[in-house]
C-alpha cells in the first residue's frame, strides 16, 4: 500500500482501515479523513452520500491517478462506470477535459447522490458529467475521447480495447474477472497463468495497433486484480 492510499487507514491510529473492504463509508467514516488533500475531499463527499463501498473509492482513486500521468484531456468515456466516481475524479484531475460521460447498460442508483455531493464540493462539475444507461457500442466515438474503466469484467476490457482501437484513441482498463473461455490467452498459457496471459496478449494487441504501451499495477490491498493497462496513440 502506498503513502497516498494507507494515509487514510493511519488516521486517529486506525491501521486496521482496509482500503480493500467492502464496507459502505458512511458518516461514521468521515474522522478517516480529516485532511485537506484531494483523496481526503473526495473521501468526505462519499462518506456523506453514504452508499459507496471503501473498496470502490480507493480503487477508482488509484487507476485516475495513474491514467492522468499519462493521459491528458478529452471527453472522459467511463465504461460500466456505475456511480461514475472515476469520471468524477478524471475530471478533478485534469479540468482540462470538458467532460465526461458514464456508460453503463444499468447505471448505479447511487450515481445521482454521488454527482450531487461531489458538485457541492466542487460546483465546476454541475452539467459536465452526463449518464447513459446504454453498451459501449451506442456511443459514437471520437480520436479525441479517453476510454477508462476500473471494472472491466470479462471479454468487456476487449469490447474496449476494439472500440478504442477503432478510432485510435487513448485508453485505460482494469481488467477483471477473467473469463477463459472468451478472452484470448494466445500461445502464453504454458508459461504463464489463464488471467496474466489474457492482460499479456492485450498488452501485444495495443502495440500491434501502433500504441505506446504502460502496464502498471494500483496496490493489492484494494484489489487482487490490479493490473491496469493504458495505452496511447503513438500517432
Amino acid at each position: 500500500m502506498n503513502t497516498r492510499t494507507k494515509h487514510a487507514a493511519e488516521a486517529h491510529g486506525d491501521v486496521g482501515f482496509s482500503p480493500g473492504a467492502r464496507n459502505r463509508l458512511t458518516r461514521h467514516d468521515l474522522a478517516r479523513f480529516p485532511g485537506d488533500t484531494l483523496l481526503d475531499r473526495i473521501g468526505r463527499a462519499v462518506c456523506h452520500v453514504g452508499r459507496l463501498p471503501r473498496k470502490e473509492l480507493f480503487e477508482a482513486w488509484e487507476v485516475a491517478r495513474r491514467v492522468r500521468r499519462w493521459c491528458r484531456g478529452g471527453r472522459v468515456i467511463d465504461v460500466a462506470g456505475g456511480h461514475g466516481l472515476l469520471a468524477h475524479l478524471m475530471l478533478l484531475l485534469d479540468d482540462s477535459s470538458a467532460d465526461a460521460i458514464v456508460v453503463d447498460p444499468a447505471p448505479a442508483l447511487s450515481g445521482a447522490a454521488l454527482h450531487q455531493a461531489l458538485v457541492e464540493e466542487w460546483p465546476r462539475l454541475r452539467d459536465r458529467v452526463t449518464v447513459r444507461a446504454e453498451d459501449l457500442q451506442r456511443v459514437r466515438l471520437e480520436p479525441t475521447d479517453l476510454l477508462v474503466s476500473s471494472h472491466a469484467c470479462g471479454a468487456l476490457t476487449d469490447r474496449i480495447l476494439d472500440a478504442a482501437i477503432a478510432v485510435n484513441a487513448p485508453v485505460a482498463a482494469l481488467p477483471c474477472c477473467h473469463d477463459l473461455t472468451q478472452c484470448d490467452a494466445g500461445p502464453l498459457g504454458g508459461w504463464l497463468d489463464g488471467p496474466m496471459a489474457v492482460d499479456a496478449m492485450r498488452a501485444v494487441r495495443l502495440a500491434s495497433h501502433g500504441y505506446r504501451v504502460r502496464t502498471q499495477t494500483i496496490p493489492r490491498a484494494i484489489t487482487p486484480k490490479n493490473r491496469l493497462l493504458i495505452g496511447t496513440p503513438r500517432l
